[in-house]
């Protein structure tokens, strides 16, 4: 699962990006609005056919009539209509060869761009790469029907290796050269034109211990649209290499990135930073002409990433992997803006440049503006309901005062009378104890006296009888 996103990071700009998983299903995420919306999947594509796996994709975002091509698991090539998935035409790579796809499939596909003409409308021109090196360029006409496209003119065909495995190909900005290499193939440039390698790289010398690393690319793509010289890869043994096809044939600049295979590589349009992502969910962006680690973007992954992808307008980037979600981070504070999950093991994703997302949002403004009115309409019946009367039920309380006001009108000539009469209070119990002790201080002191009065009494008798005696 994705990390929280801060409140400050949430939504993206209005972005949309194709998907492709393991399944063959392809999944439009769009995020609507002139400002920052949330992704949400509009979009799903193809039925859930795991022969069907989309294995590389391409697209011609151009404004009139855009493409996207996607090669698949069972060797076919399909072109579609990017906007609402129709079908144009699809063919298979391997024709009547005899060659079963499991041990030679598509590890790269390419969709020419090229300035729409009357002509050119309703065609094409299509690169693949096979694992076994077999690369095809073929211009294709579309249909008049759904089916089986025609083409122009015989395919070019080569072979891009003699042994080993082809796992990456790239064309450059200007479509006259393409690079490939693999598993024991080394980093190979070829000139689309004349269809003749111009360039191989050397494989890097043993290490101090007098180790060899086999050669391994698992990723690759060029610095600029406009130079197609500089390019950087990405190998098996954690290491990203760039290359200068000018200066030397053994990589200019060399350096580790964590533990774990490279899977992905994107560069930005600035010409020097690059962005990287692993088999362990890292992603980080370096300056290459350093090597120096800018940065790794918050918001985890928890599987392996299988695409990066920089978005040609906006300060995002994507990625997508074996983890299930499509995740968008900013460029410039490397935060997690947005993950959406997509369910199905993620292969590839594209991004479609030519979706601004103005048309969705008038209607979202439309939809606000009509909201606003219900709130002033609202409030206006509140302030109505405010300034109306309301009764409200009168506790005991205050029924119990009104009587006695009620009562006390009644008798006001009394009043003179109750106010004379005597009114006997309660007396409290500390009062009583006292008058008590009172009371009873008072007897003993009338028998105090009583007694002495009787002694005095008996003592003056004894004094006359004495007396008497005597005479």
């Amino acid at each position: 699962m994705p990390r929280v996103i801060p409140p400050e990071n949430l939504g993206c700009p209005p972005i949309r990006a194709l998907t492709f998983d393991s399944l063959g299903l392809i999944k439009v995420t769009e995020a609507r609005g002139k400002e920052r919306g949330t992704p949400t999947v509009v979009n799903t594509w193809g039925e859930m056919n795991a022969s069907r796996t989309v294995l590389a994709a391409s697209i011609d975002d151009r404004l009139r009539n855009p493409l996207l091509a996607v090669a698949r698991k069972d060797g076919n090539v399909e072109v579609l209509n990017p906007c609402n998935g129709d079908l144009h035409f699809s063919y298979s790579v391997f024709g009547d060869d005899g060659c079963s796809p499991e041990d030679n499939e598509i590890s790269a596909l390419h969709l020419f761009r090229k300035k729409i003409d009357d002509q050119a409308e309703r065609s094409c021109t299509l690169l693949t790469c096979t694992k076994k090196g077999d690369v095809s360029l073929r211009s294709v006409k579309f249909p008049d029907s759904h089916g089986d496209s025609t083409d122009d003119a015989s395919p070019k065909t080569w072979k891009a290796c003699g042994s080993g495995e082809i796992l990456v190909g790239k064309v450059d900005g200007s479509e006259n050269f393409s690079l490939f290499g693999g598993k024991r193939v080394e980093a190979n440039i070829w000139d689309l034109e004349q269809c003749t390698k111009i360039w191989s790289a050397k494989s890097p010398p043993k290490d101090n211990l007098g180790i060899f690393t086999p050669t391994w690319f698992t990723s690759a793509t060029f610095l600029s649209n406009d130079d197609h010289r500089k390019f950087v890869t990405g190998t098996k043994s954690h290491q990203v290499r760039l290359y200068d096809i000018s200066t030397q044939r053994r990589p200019v600049l060399s350096f580790d990135f964590r533990e774990t295979a490279i899977t992905a590589i994107a560069e930005d349009p600035d010409g020097h930073t690059i962005y990287v992502g692993n088999a362990s969910a890292d992603l980080a962006s370096f300056d290459i002409r350093t090597g120096k680690l800018l940065g790794s973007f918050l918001g985890k992954c928890s599987g392996s990433i299988r695409s990066v992808v920089r978005h040609p307008q906006h300060q995002v980037i994507a990625s997508c992997g074996l983890d299930r979600y499509l995740r968008v981070f900013d460029v410039k504070t490397r935060h997690l803006i947005s993950a959406v999950f997509l369910k199905q093991h993620l292969t590839g994703l594209v991004f479609d440049s030519g979706f601004s997302g103005e048309e969705t949002a008038e209607a979202n403004t439309v939809v606000e503006a009509a909201t606003e009115e219900k709130m002033t309409i609202m409030d206006q019946e509140d302030d109505e309901t405010e300034e109306a009367p309301v009764k409200r039920k009168k506790s005991k309380k205050e029924k119990r005062s009104r009587e006695i006001v009620f009562e006390g009108e009644d008798d006001e000539e009394n009043e003179d009378e109750i106010e004379k009469a005597p009114v006997k209070t309660k007396k409290s119990k500390k009062e009583k104890r006292s008058r008590e002790k009172v009371v009873s201080e008072g007897e003993e002191k009338d028998e105090l006296r009583s007694k002495k009065t009787r002694e005095h009494k008996k003592k003056t008798k004894k004094v006359k009888h004495n007396q008497e005696d005597l005479v």
